[in-house]
């Protein structure tokens, strides 16, 4: 067995995160192409901190950030995620790419790959739709990549909120493994 299994102190957690932020110089973006629901635009936005992503493009009709259930959920978080809104998909998928970054919108399709089989080692922007549309078709023929999270259960998807930090974890995970060698 290595390691104690104490939980760390604030400042030994602090360390640890500095230590992970240092192995990645990723820039990572998201997209929400109407994301209605204002937890989960919170929650989101609590993911996006955590992961470090450097802005949020909000497509109409997603929630405003400032909407008082965002915050609930975000508790705080809101306020450390850049956001921009936009008049639709494909301005935001144009945002993306015009800063460098690859777009792939995390989507039940046919055309869609496991995420982990997509090429995400560089910059990165993901795109999440409707809680129960998805992303919208325009959208969906613009960007580079449409991936999925492939799962074992008897459900057929996850809620929005839970597959953008999963796959931001894939994105980062992507991104690290590269830098590590």
């Amino acid at each position: 067995m290595s390691g104690q299994a104490t939980p760390l102190s604030p400042t030994d957690l602090k360390r640890l995160h500095r230590e992970w932020r240092r192995r990645s110089g990723q820039t990572l973006g998201l997209i929400l192409d109407g994301v209605q629901n204002p937890y989960n635009v919170g929650a989101i936005m609590r993911s996006a901190a955590a992961y470090r992503v450097d802005r949020i493009w909000l497509v109409p009709p997603t929630v405003s950030p400032s909407h008082p259930k965002v915050a609930k959920t975000a508790l705080g978080c809101e306020r450390l995620v850049a956001t921009e809104e936009v008049a639709d998909g494909p301005a935001a998928v144009a945002a993306a790419r015009s800063l460098g970054m690859t777009v792939v919108a995390l989507e039940l399709t046919g055309a869609a790959h496991p995420l982990w089989e997509l090429p995400m080692t560089g910059d990165v922007c993901l795109v999440v739709g409707h809680e129960e549309r998805g992303v919208h078709r325009s959208v969906l023929a613009d960007v580079d990549h449409v991936g999925f999270l492939p799962q074992r259960g008897k459900v057929g998807s996850l809620n929005v909120a839970h597959s953008v930090t999963a796959g931001l974890y894939e994105v980062t995970r992507q991104g690290w493994s590269t830098a590590l060698g």
